[in-house]
């Protein structure tokens, strides 16, 4: 049986236009480096405190 979804559900359904991805430049990929490298040494900061 088929049905129909929720008009509230539509929002989530894959756009018929897709999105062409440009790829990262060095400047982006230093951006990301560096917060994820503060990212690490917070963890491992919090987990010191934590575990000691």
């Amino acid at each position: 049986m088929l049905f129909k979804l929720n008009p509230i559900l539509q929002i989530f359904a894959r756009q018929k236009e897709d999105k062409a991805e440009k790829p990262l430049t060095r400047k982006d990929w230093i951006n990301v480096d560096r917060i994820v490298m503060i990212m690490l040494i917070l963890g491992v900061i919090i987990g010191a405190i934590i575990f000691s």
